[in-house]
Formats: C-alpha cells, sequence, structure tokens
C-alpha cells in the first residue's frame, strides 16, 4: 500500500455517505471522518501491524464503530434540544431524475437521504440504523453487514427485518416527479410570502405535519410538530415565522430533492423541504430549518 492518502480519499465519498446516513449531522460526519483517517494513518504507518487486506472493508468498519459511538453523545445533546429536531439539511449535487430513473441504485440512494426517511431513521435504535443503512441502502449483504457491526449474521437479519418494517409502517416508499416537486414548493413558497390562505390550503394534506427545528436560536413553530391542515395553516400565516426582509429564495437539491433555501446576504437563513402525499401531489410534510447552526455549511450558490 503505497499511498495511504490517496487509497483514503478515494473511499472518503462512501464513507461520508454511510456515517451523514447514519447521523444526520453534518458536522459530526466529518468529525467521524477525522477520527477515521486518524485511526487509518495510525494502521498504515506502524510498519509491526498486519497488512489490511481490504482498505475499503477496513474504512467502513471503523467508519461505522465511531458513528455509533458518536451516537451516544448526540442522543444526549438530543436530551436538552429545544423544539424539533431534525438532520442538518445536505445540498446535494443534483436531484434524481424523474419518477422512475434509470439508475435504481442512484435512485435507492437519494431517497435514503431524503429528509422524510431521515426522520424515520431517528426513531431507529443506533444498532437498528447501522444495519438498515448497511443493508437496505448501501447493499451490504448480511454476512459481511455482520462483519461490520461485530455481530452474527442471525442478529444482523433479525435487526434488518426489524429495522424495514418499522420504515416500511412510517415511510411507505413511493417516487415523486421532481419537476412536481419543484413546481409544489414554489407555490407553497409563494402563497406562505403572499399571505395567501386559500392558495396554501389547496397545497396541504388534511393530517399534514409541520416540523420546524430553529433549536432555541431562530423562529420556529413550537415545541413539538404540528398536525393538521388549519393548525400549520395558521402557524405559517400568523406570525408564527418572522423573517427579516430582503431574503432571497433559491431553489436547490437538499438531500436530493428540489427544495428552498432563504438566503439572507451571503449567508443561509433557513431551508423549506417539502413531503408530498403518494398521491395528488397535496404536501404531506413540512421540514424547516432555521437554526444557524445546521446551516452554516451551506454555501450561497452562485
Amino acid at each position: 500500500m503505497t499511498d495511504p492518502t490517496g487509497v483514503y480519499v478515494d473511499h472518503r465519498e462512501l464513507l461520508f455517505s454511510i456515517v451523514y446516513t447514519m447521523l444526520g449531522s453534518v458536522a459530526d460526519t466529518e468529525d467521524v471522518l477525522q477520527e477515521t483517517w486518524l485511526a487509518w494513518a495510525a494502521r498504515t504507518g506502524d510498519p509491526g501491524a498486519e497488512p489490511v487486506d481490504s482498505p475499503r472493508a477496513y474504512l467502513v468498519r471503523v467508519a461505522v464503530h465511531k458513528a455509533l459511538a458518536r451516537q451516544a453523545a448526540m442522543l444526549r445533546r438530543r436530551e436538552t434540544y429545544i423544539g424539533p429536531w431534525l438532520p442538518e439539511p445536505l445540498a446535494t449535487a443534483r436531484e434524481v431524475e424523474g419518477p422512475e430513473p434509470a439508475d435504481g441504485a442512484a435512485a435507492e440512494h437519494a431517497e435514503s437521504l431524503s429528509m422524510a426517511l431521515m426522520v424515520v431513521l431517528e426513531t431507529l435504535t443506533p444498532l437498528e440504523r447501522a444495519v438498515f443503512v448497511l443493508h437496505e441502502v448501501f447493499g451490504y449483504p448480511h454476512t459481511e453487514t455482520a462483519r461490520i457491526v461485530g455481530r452474527s449474521p442471525a442478529a444482523v437479519r433479525q435487526l434488518a427485518h426489524r429495522a424495514r418494517e418499522h420504515v416500511r409502517a412510517r415511510r411507505p416508499r413511493f417516487r415523486t416527479d421532481p419537476r412536481q416537486r419543484r413546481e409544489v414548493t414554489e407555490r407553497f413558497a409563494a402563497a406562505v410570502a403572499g399571505g395567501d390562505l386559500s392558495a396554501l390550503l389547496r397545497l396541504l394534506a388534511p393530517d399534514v405535519t409541520l416540523w420546524a427545528d430553529g433549536g432555541g436560536n431562530a423562529t420556529a413553530a413550537g415545541p413539538r410538530p404540528l398536525h393538521g391542515r388549519e393548525r400549520v395553516s395558521r402557524a405559517l400565516l400568523r406570525g408564527r415565522f418572522t423573517a427579516p426582509e430582503g431574503l432571497e429564495v433559491r431553489f436547490v437539491p437538499i438531500n436530493g430533492d428540489p427544495s428552498a433555501v432563504l438566503y439572507r446576504g451571503e449567508e443561509p437563513f433557513a431551508v423549506l423541504v417539502l413531503d408530498l402525499a403518494p398521491r395528488g401531489g397535496e404536501v404531506a410534510g413540512i421540514y424547516f430549518v432555521t437554526n444557524p447552526d445546521k446551516l452554516s455549511h451551506l454555501v450561497r450558490p452562485v
């Protein structure tokens, strides 16, 4: 192994995707990757260490174990977090094209990053989430997943089944045409900005849910998610959200979905991600992140 740095760089994108899907935090993912790099550098720099037969397998195993350890600290932080907690929005290079993309693997990965599914993954135990991410999202067989997480294949199969059933019950799988999502997002933003109650009510599903994550540092809807068309519309239009003048709305892919990012000058002010109902194109979920600590990594597009 002549270039340990090059080997790590070659696998960094995979490591980031796995760890972010496990943690839902860009900052914590970067910390885990730094710890993984240090472990890799120490191993490859030790002349007395056994050679690494599969650098990819070694790096994934180290990253997953460090992510599992990091989750314990994140759960403690979550106990004192003010209001609903949402994953840190992740700017992605592009949206997955069309309701039935030709690249099925790309579609599965994009769905795994979606804000709606990431919220559901938060309800799994850390080990269930790790197994789900490795097997369901990245296609690792149960035997390899077992080696990565340090459990027996039988235990991993049981964890995978439990996690899959849990996710299916809360997040039925379907694909929304990104063009439709972009159109609905633009109409939604215009209705809220213009205070158009009738237009907003036409967009919202009867059982719509609003998650507003301000973390105690910025405007949010309240300490818990809001449910129902009437309550959500009132929260959106009756002063529950206050925003400074001069905001610029840019429509960019966030977690693989067309989304709205509000900028105040060069600084991100809020991220709006919508989840559409399987039929009819109504808004079933609204994810609104205003916590500046979760937005600082978003660079304003040129």
